[in-house]
């Protein structure tokens, strides 16, 4: 419903429009609007107050490149020249699982100091049981990741954006750290922006931070009893059988190969033995005779 409204709203303004200037044909209008369109998809806008290096200077390059890495990609800006692309596509395959091993890692140091050994010194200190604790602790991790990742950047977004309310600024804060990035709320695009430079840097940083808790908190949850006893249960079940067979065959072959060993330990045991001269049974017997 607010896609056709908006529609109706587009249709009556452009009508009025062509009434109001007769000397142009609709024809002309709808080539100019297309190019402007065009133009405004690949993050160019010919407004008087828009300003042409706001796309590709240092600060726009660089947080250009944090969603391309972070494979949010809010397509607000997009290289242009044949150049541009091939070395995006490049600079993509190379640069997208580097910074996700960096994240894995990361969120694998830090997680032990988050969540397992608080929970392991609850357990051990205060006798709590070791289930009940990582529940209370990943909901409290949660409530504290929504609140300094969603809420407080959420009101932070809507006071520095002019035109966001707080409903939209966390709108935005969730679709970039989910890695969704529509593309349709781009931080720092105002015309009238302050300190933009800086605040591009800052809204960088802050996507990489959030991308970190956010895993933090998805491996906190990950972690709990319950929610592996619920995986278990779209796990594929392998029947009992094959598993006895594997288990047979696995260990005939520890047997022979024990076997196989302790028979070559023995023919080391016997080349290592000094050397005994071996008499007959007749020099024995004719000796006891004697």
């Amino acid at each position: 419903p607010y896609e056709d409204l908006l529609r109706q709203e587009l249709g009556k303004l452009k009508q009025r429009f062509l009434e109001e200037h007769s000397c142009l044909s609709e024809q002309q209008l709808e080539q100019f609007l297309m190019r402007v369109l065009a133009a405004n998809n690949y993050g160019v806008s010919v407004l008087s107050n828009a300003s042409g290096n706001w796309n590709w200077d240092f600060t726009s390059s660089l947080f250009f490149a944090s969603t391309v890495l972070s494979t949010t990609g809010y397509g607000h800006t997009v290289p242009l020249s044949d150049g541009g692309k091939a070395f995006c596509i490049i600079y993509s395959v190379i640069g997208i699982p580097f910074t996700l091993l960096f994240l894995t890692a990361v969120v694998q140091r830090i997680i032990v100091y988050v969540t397992r050994r608080p929970v392991l010194y609850f357990h051990i200190r205060w006798g709590f049981s070791k289930q009940v604790v990582a529940i209370i602790h990943a909901m409290v991790l949660g409530f504290i990741a929504v609140s300094c990742f969603f809420l407080i950047p959420a009101a932070i977004f809507s006071v520095l954006e002019d035109e966001w309310n707080f409903l939209e600024s966390f709108y935005f804060c969730f679709i970039s750290l989910s890695t969704i990035g529509l593309g349709d709320y781009v931080p720092g695009e105002g015309y009238n922006q302050k300190f933009r430079e800086l605040y591009k840097i800052g809204v960088t940083c802050y996507l990489l931070m959030g991308l970190i808790a956010m895993l933090v908190v998805l491996e906190t949850f990950c972690e709990l009893h319950e929610l592996k006893k619920f995986r278990k249960l779209f796990y594929v079940k392998k029947d009992k059988e094959e598993d006895q067979v594997h288990i047979m065959e696995h260990d005939q072959l520890s047997f022979s190969s024990i076997s196989d060993q302790a028979a070559s330990m023995k023919d080391d045991q016997k080349a290592n033995e000094p050397f005994v001269n071996s008499q007959s049974p007749t020099s024995n017997d004719s000796s006891l005779n004697n």
